[in-house]
């Protein structure tokens, strides 16, 4: 008989030591983990606060109420107090500049989508310092560009925020 060879020891040794059934491995920590990021992500992300900016602080009324469901079609201005423009993720310091980005998106929207113009609805997030004036020419600016459906965003106050009250 010949000699075995190193090669035909180590199989030897680690077939001794093997095991002949099924190894499972352990699902445990695994499915712990899932848990904990799914629990993470459910406190951390706010669905309903997806088109926030921080540079903007909206002024508290006791008015201001969640809206009921999804706009379909949504397109949110910011105002900060400085009189700048958030559109698009970009601050645009003047008017006519926004007024140029919302006349290139009635564009998009007009030769692109199904949706007409009355069926978008501007979200206008204006800062508690920012001028009352300029959010009225940012809604006199969509009015032009065709736009009818607005809403303006606030925070939600449990203090009495109505003169008189």
């Amino acid at each position: 008989m010949a000699t075995p060879t190193t090669c035909d020891k180590l199989f030897m040794r680690i077939r001794s030591k093997g095991h002949s059934g099924i190894v499972e491995g352990d699902l445990t920590p695994m499915i712990d983990m899932t848990f904990q990021l799914i629990a993470f992500f459910m406190m951390v992300i706010n669905f309903s606060d997806a088109e926030q900016d921080q540079r903007v602080t909206l002024p508290a009324s006791e008015l201001a109420k969640p809206p009921t469901a999804p706009y379909e079609q949504p397109l949110t201005i910011h105002l900060t107090k400085n009189g700048h423009f958030i559109y698009a993720g970009d601050e645009l310091t003047k008017i006519d500049r926004l007024r140029s980005e919302l006349l290139k998106e009635t564009q998009i929207i007009l030769r692109h989508t199904s949706k007409q113009l009355a069926d978008v609805t501007v979200i206008i997030r204006a800062d508690e310092n920012a001028k009352t004036g300029l959010v009225q020419e940012v809604i006199a600016i969509c009015q032009e560009l065709k736009f009818e459906k607005f809403a303006l965003r606030g925070k939600q106050s449990e203090i009495s925020t109505i003169r008189g009250s």
